[in-house]
């Protein structure tokens, strides 16, 4: 009789058991993926700009720029829970401020004139690895990833992750992250500042040997010395959180501390100063120092965003951020998006951006710093201006992405527009296309 429970009770456990795995088994095969399939989106930006403050010639002369970045993005589930994203891209870009670093490969420099130097084009290479993890009840989300970019002056290294906690019928949700990039300069100075220096602060020697020095022709820039520092490291610790506060509408509110130490101005930008006499080679001024800015700077940006849901055919996104740091540059932004639905498929959705920014108390314009300074830099980014940009965009959306090139079918497709004007005479254009294809 004893063997006889105990063979049933054995038994029964086994039962259970297996149950209890064909359960276990059951819930796991149809719990919901985080990312059903594999996605790729390609993305491609042209950006052009010209305007009359290049911060290469300190301050004055033609800031003409273009850049090309393609971008390819994959999101791959790796399980139900975890996705690995990839993002790698390229920025051509071709710099008419950029290339008078040099502006001696012609016989007639000037500020106002493209230089075909080596430092008028270049190329910066990133690559960035995420992998996230979710919880079984999706209500908890870590992520963490790897970063790192290349140019011919620059490289930077970084890592981070992050934890998002859902809670209230997912209804709120809190997010916290952090970031690190230990960045590096290769620096290169202004021609005449590098060829002065490496003459022993002499001027036999380099373009002094091909030029005459107008002007004041004792030319001495004896406050130029090259950096001892080439890192530049960056800290940011970020926190945000978002409400659906009605049926209608939704909120969030974020906040950001940021701090940078190293090599934070930028070796070949020039500067002047109006208590030495100008000296030139044709139209072009002879820089008396470069760029010097502290060697640490923090910042704090705070903000918000609030989306309403009118009807069916239009919602209105609204963003708002304040900006503040330690070298006395403040700012708001405001930003306003009205995407408007044509049909299932169709969304266009113009919007404005409005910046207004107070000049870094180390920014002056050109020719006005002087010599007794400790920091100086004539980078017309760090002065004060408003600036308005008008855009435009169409979305194409397609849930069931019938349509399907090379197996993958197409889910969603963006093409964007924006005009960009500034009060100190940058205008810019930007037109961006993206892509969305997802695994079938």
């Amino acid at each position: 009789m004893k063997q006889f429970t105990l063979f049933s009770i054995l038994l029964l456990t086994s039962v259970a058991a297996v149950a209890q795995q064909e359960q276990d088994s059951t819930q796991v095969t149809y719990k919901k993926r985080v990312l059903e399939s594999t996605e790729v989106d390609f993305l491609m930006s042209y950006y052009k700009q010209d305007g009359v403050h290049s911060a290469v010639s300190g301050g004055k002369g033609m800031e003409e720029l273009s850049d090309v970045t393609p971008t390819i993005v994959v999101a791959m589930p790796l399980n139900d829970d975890d996705v690995l994203t990839v993002d790698a891209g390229l920025s051509a870009y071709s710099s008419a401020s950029s290339g008078n670093i040099n502006p001696f490969d012609s016989s007639t420099p000037s500020p106002w004139q493209a230089s075909s130097g080596a430092s008028a084009s270049d190329m910066l290479t990133s690559l960035v690895v995420n992998y996230s993890h979710s919880s079984d009840d999706r209500n908890d989300i870590w992520n963490a990833h790897l970063s790192g970019s290349t140019e011919y002056d620059y490289s930077s290294f970084g890592f981070g992750g992050g934890y998002t906690k859902l809670f209230n019928d997912k209804n709120s949700e809190i997010n916290i992250s952090g970031n690190v990039y230990l960045d590096s300069w290769r620096p290169i100075y202004p021609k005449e500042l590098q060829d002065f220096y490496n003459n022993g602060y002499d001027l036999n020697g380099g373009i002094f040997n091909y030029f005459t020095i107008t002007g004041n022709t004792d030319y001495n820039p004896s406050r130029f010395t090259p950096h001892p520092k080439k890192n530049r490291n960056s800290y940011s610790m970020s926190f945000s959180f978002s409400q659906v506060a009605t049926e209608k509408m939704q909120f969030s509110i974020f906040a950001d501390l940021l701090y940078q130490q190293g090599l934070l101005s930028t070796p070949y930008q020039r500067v002047y100063f109006a208590d030495v006499a100008d000296s030139f080679i044709n139209e072009f001024h002879l820089a008396d120092d470069i760029e010097r800015l502290p060697d640490n700077r923090f910042k704090l940006p705070v903000g918000a965003r609030l989306n309403y849901y009118v009807n069916q055919w239009l919602v209105v996104r609204t963003y708002y951020r304040f900006y503040t740091d330690d070298w006395g540059l403040s700012s708001h932004t405001a930003n306003i998006e009205l995407p408007i639905k044509l049909n299932d498929r169709f969304t266009v959705f113009p919007m404005y951006r409005y910046y207004t920014q107070q000049g870094s108390k180390y920014f002056a314009p050109y020719n006005m710093h002087m010599s007794t300074e400790q920091y100086y830099t004539s980078d017309y980014d760090l002065s004060t201006f408003d600036a308005h940009q008008y855009g435009f965009g169409i979305n194409y959306t397609d849930i069931f992405a019938a349509a399907r090139i090379w197996g993958y079918g197409i889910k969603n497709i963006d093409l964007r527009f924006n005009h960009y004007s500034r009060s100190d005479g940058l205008d810019a254009n930007i037109v961006s296309f993206g892509i969305k294809f997802v695994q079938q």
